[in-house]
């Protein structure tokens, strides 16, 4: 079974300043989730959905959308505060989106087969599609499932900073104690590109409700993020992860002041002939 794409494009943008997942990045008006459709495409992958918000649906759907419906079947899910699990309400006055794992299980009813996980706003890299579809295309016989995650070189991936900087050759991060640490630099992190069997949907939820029942959620910037509750689905041995190793570079678009570096990027690599340009004809 040919896995789906699924990426996660409902993001507000409040650091980046606007819309940034249909800005244009490439020599030809390309966003950068152009590059990724064209990556995952080649790599196997037989569906894209996107998770958005209902508010740009239509800007969304003409200015992204349309460009694959005739390569691919293509849907589109909304990340809403309401679709919550069942016994809970939104807060009153909240406003942001409940986090990346909301995002992800927002997806149920439109995925049921073997799923890739990305972000709209960053480029992962051919060879990185290609290990994620070559191991959800593998039958899953284990006894709890096999999830995978791709991992890149961290000095592959220093755009977006939190307490991880560069420093000279190599790089450095603050502990928990405020000293830093020197990173060797072939350290291997994860850019949130995941790959899932549809049984993660019902471990989120169940993790989901936990986070709704707290106490955080009552802070409007309170997220459920994959990262965690990926980490809780491990501690608990309901799945295993299988790191996928890559040389291929990262980066990822946070704040405006990201865009020049990643305009620059892509049209290197356009010029070097790794992708065409326009990427997508009229045909």
């Amino acid at each position: 079974m040919n896995p789906t794409l699924l990426i996660l494009a409902a993001g507000m943008g409040s650091r980046y300043g606007g819309l940034k997942q249909i800005d244009p990045f490439g020599p030809n008006g390309e966003t950068i989730m152009d590059y990724s459709v064209y990556d995952g495409l080649a790599a196997g992958f037989a569906k894209v959905v996107f998770v958005i918000r209902r508010d740009f649906e239509s800007e969304f759907r003409t200015v992204v959308g349309r460009k694959y419906e005739n390569r691919m079947p293509v849907e589109y899910v909304f990340q809403e505060l309401g679709d919550i699990p069942a016994g809970f309400t939104a807060p009153a006055g909240r406003t942001k989106p409940w986090g990346t794992a909301h995002a992800i299980w927002c997806a149920r009813q439109s995925v049921k087969e073997p799923f890739l996980s990305i972000n709209a706003d960053d480029y992962y890299g051919r060879n990185a599609f290609k290990a994620a579809a070559a191991h959800l295309m593998q039958k899953d016989v284990g006894p709890v499932p096999q999830y995978c995650m791709v991992g890149y070189p961290i000095l592959q991936t220093l755009v977006e900073r939190t307490k991880v900087e560069r420093s000279g050759n190599t790089g450095r991060y603050l502990d928990e104690a405020g000293n830093a640490r020197v990173l060797k630099g072939d350290e291997v992190v994860s850019m949130n590109m995941l790959g899932f069997l549809p049984s993660v949907f019902a471990q989120i939820e169940r993790h989901f409700t936990r986070f709704l029942a707290g106490q955080d959620r009552t802070r409007d910037n309170s997220e459920c993020l994959i990262p965690v509750v990926l980490g809780e689905i491990l501690k608990e041995k309901a799945a295993t992860m299988r790191v996928l190793p890559t040389a291929d570079a990262w980066f990822g678009v946070t704040h405006a002041k990201d865009r020049p570096a990643a305009i620059e990027t892509i049209r290197g690599m356009v010029k070097r002939g790794e992708y065409p340009s326009p990427i997508w004809n009229n045909s």
